[in-house]
């Protein structure tokens, strides 16, 4: 099997998460002899508040405020892990990573950098009011009817320059599928996507 370089991208509630892990068992079925390194921030943060650092505690407030994290934080934590466990023969997926411009183009070097053939973006679609209820549905402490709408707008306004910014980049093959569908039908256009 080729090596995998995927991207997940979507607003919250369009199921990245899920796509994501549905995709690292199919590979470990697909692919054993390959390991599958799963790239995702958001609960790498969530843990690393508990860790008792001066920076962890920055982090926790800044969250707690619903305040945007600065670029080098996420940056760090997603090359560190890079760093320590990539060895160049992985299959690499990537889940809430790049939110914003500037990240983009960082994780955009990172992959050029590691001269990964054909990676490809998955732009998971969701139209918000399904999102939202989703999210409601989920019930997890950060998803209040405010919470919610704030990161609503907030990919509109801060993720979706990342997301069209690796749109236009002709390195990427770049794949929008339709996340208003049962999770089986939306990992079965994921592994279309990916050519697997």
């Amino acid at each position: 099997m080729k090596q995998i370089t995927c991207v997940f991208f979507g607003r919250s509630g369009s199921g990245k998460g899920t796509q994501a892990k549905l995709l690292i068992e199919y590979l470990e079925k697909k692919d054993p002899k390959r390991k599958s390194i799963y790239i995702e921030t958001g609960q790498r943060f969530r843990d690393f508040t508990d860790s008792g650092t001066y920076t962890s505690k920055k982090v926790k407030e800044a969250l707690a405020q619903g305040k945007l994290l600065p670029v080098f934080l996420p940056v760090w934590m997603w090359t560190g892990l890079l760093n320590d466990e990539y060895t160049g023969k992985e299959h690499l997926i990537f889940d809430g990573v790049s939110r914003l411009l500037e990240e983009a183009k960082v994780l955009d070097s990172a992959i050029q950098f590691y001269e990964r053939e054909t990676p490809t973006i998955l732009f998971l679609e969701l139209h918000n009011e399904k999102a939202t209820a989703r999210l409601i549905k989920r019930g997890r402490y950060d998803d209040k009817d405010e919470k919610i709408n704030e990161r609503m707008k907030w990919f509109e306004n801060d993720v979706m320059p990342a997301v069209n910014y690796f749109k236009r980049n002709s390195y990427y093959n770049f794949i929008t599928v339709n996340g208003d569908q049962t999770i089986p039908e939306v990992f079965e256009d994921v592994k279309k996507a990916l050519g697997i």
